[in-house]
């Protein structure tokens, strides 16, 4: 190994290990995220079958989406630092294991609780994947163009995953049903945890820290979930008791009030709060939130507006985000080119405002939408932004990370997206789902209102989204630094303690 190899990779474990091969490092992790990225959307499209075969409420099918991101954002912070201290890789093969035998428990849900359950578990699983592989590739490229571009391959698959989920999930919905969704995972992430030692380098942080903040993952999880429940009760087609209501939020703030101070007095905590000074990682969290919030808001109801407006089939609807995919290729690709010439933040801008604006022409789409005069149009112009607005997001997160941070930061930006994604999710189903009884009673069983009702919630949703969007373009404009990321020199010093 050369010596800027054993500079870019100084704890490896002592065994023999594989030799370095980017190319292949690169396409293996970025495999194991296209996973987990996938499982966000996938399961988009299936949603009205799965709600008729296991007679899920249409109010309680966002629980399906939300809690596989709840898992997945509350645990990534503890399972950075387990990778960072323990091996990255070991933890990687641990996720893909949980992972495989969680979809393989999802595949054979016979009722609502044994599915979702199930998706938790998969969200869990992902953690370890997503922050585990994020990290390894984060440290097998050198900060500069080599890990600009490495990151932009994540950022773009991450962004195509999203798109890629519900064209599959319409695909084997009409085709070998819709637990297939969950089936095509278990191959897949078993044949990469065995794999894992021939293609990519254990490493692990300098210093193995002894102390893991498990309260804190633990309060931080059950706030965002009592938070995104509480959230959904207030929209449940049932007679919940309002004290009911309020006192979950109560709880969810005791319990998020309860993690700041945990994190303050631990002896390692799962954030260290200082790491918020570097304005960069600060900002792309806070937009990363947003944006993801937009994409899963989109991509859930999007899904039920060409299935329950338009009375399109699962595979029609998958089909139809064939071009919404290729335009998010298009556009990360074009990202992760810009970053590095120009700099994160103007890229950002114009992929969010982009997004803004397709959100808006699907807020205006009517109940006998045209695909090619209403909706193309919104998703290409979503999709450019979506794909120009991933890449950034991700370089920003990393420009001035240290290798011993970036366990955390790769946690961190994780952490953001997935809980942007779920609590976005469950704000835009809360503010659509105000009216529906209200709807119903006017739409009065007739099927031209019943249309037109359905049309109108879904239009409330698709204005929430644009809102996340406006508002994570103003935000990228006043706290996102104009730095380039090619500038930043390769051994920074720190901005913030380090984690362990």
């Amino acid at each position: 190994m050369s010596t800027q190899e054993s500079m870019r990779l100084p704890h490896h474990a002592a065994e023999s290990e594989p030799p370095r091969r980017p190319g292949l490092i690169l396409a293996f992790l970025c495999l194991a995220g296209f996973m987990t990225f996938l499982d966000v959307s996938i399961v988009n499209v299936a949603l009205p079958t799965i709600e008729d075969e296991l007679h899920i409420s249409q109010t309680s099918l966002q629980y399906i989406v939300t809690t596989y991101g709840m898992l997945l954002g509350g645990f990534l912070l503890l399972t950075g630092r387990l990778a960072d201290a323990f091996g990255r890789r070991r933890m990687l093969q641990t996720g893909l294991v949980l992972f495989a035998l969680a979809s393989l428990f999802a595949g054979f849900g016979q009722g609502a609780a044994m599915l979702i359950v199930a998706r938790g578990a998969q969200g869990l699983g992902a953690a370890f994947i997503a922050t585990a592989a994020l990290s390894l590739l984060a440290n097998n490229f050198e900060e500069g163009a080599e890990r600009n571009k490495a990151l932009g391959a994540w950022g773009a698959l991450s962004g195509i995953a999203a798109v890629a989920g519900v064209t599959l999930g319409g695909l084997l919905t009409d085709g070998p049903g819709w637990r297939w969704i969950f089936f095509i995972n278990v191959p897949i992430g078993l044949v990469c945890a065995l794999i894992a030692p021939k293609v990519v380098a254990e490493s692990r942080a300098a210093e193995r820290s002894s102390s893991f903040d498990v309260a804190g993952a633990v309060t931080l999880t059950a706030g965002l979930v009592l938070l995104i429940f509480s959230l959904g009760q207030t929209v449940d087609d049932s007679d919940v008791p309002m004290g009911r209501v309020y006192g979950g939020f109560a709880l969810s703030a005791i319990l998020l009030i309860a993690f700041v101070l945990i994190e303050r007095r631990a002896q390692a905590p799962l954030i260290p709060l200082g790491v918020f000074k570097r304005k960069s990682l600060r900002a792309s969290n806070i937009v990363a939130l947003l944006l993801l919030g937009t994409c899963v808001t989109l991509f859930f109801f999007a899904s039920l507006f060409m299935q329950q407006v338009l009375d399109w089939s699962a595979l029609k609807t998958g089909l139809a985000y064939v071009p919404l995919a290729v335009i998010v290729a298009v556009g990360a690709g074009v990202a992760s080119q810009l970053v590095t010439k120009v700099a994160p933040k103007p890229v950002l801008m114009v992929g969010l405002a982009l997004t803004s604006v397709g959100m808006f022409l699907l807020w205006r789409a009517p109940s006998d939408a045209s695909y090619l005069v209403d909706l193309l149009p919104a998703f290409l112009l979503s999709g450019l932004g979506l794909g120009l607005s991933f890449v950034p997001v991700q370089v920003a997160a990393f420009t001035g990370t240290e290798e011993d941070e970036s366990g955390l930061s790769a946690g961190l930006i994780n952490t953001a997206q997935e809980v942007g994604g779920a609590l976005g999710l469950a704000v835009a189903a809360t503010y659509a789902f105000r009216r529906v009884e209200e709807l119903t009673n006017w739409a009065d069983g007739v099927p031209a209102r019943v249309n037109q009702a359905r049309t109108e919630v879904f239009h409330d949703a698709f204005l929430a989204g644009a809102c996340f969007a406006v508002a994570g373009l103003l935000l990228t404009l006043i706290l996102l630094p104009f730095v380039k990321a090619s500038d930043q020199p390769a051994a920074a010093p720190a901005p913030a303690p380090a984690h362990d």
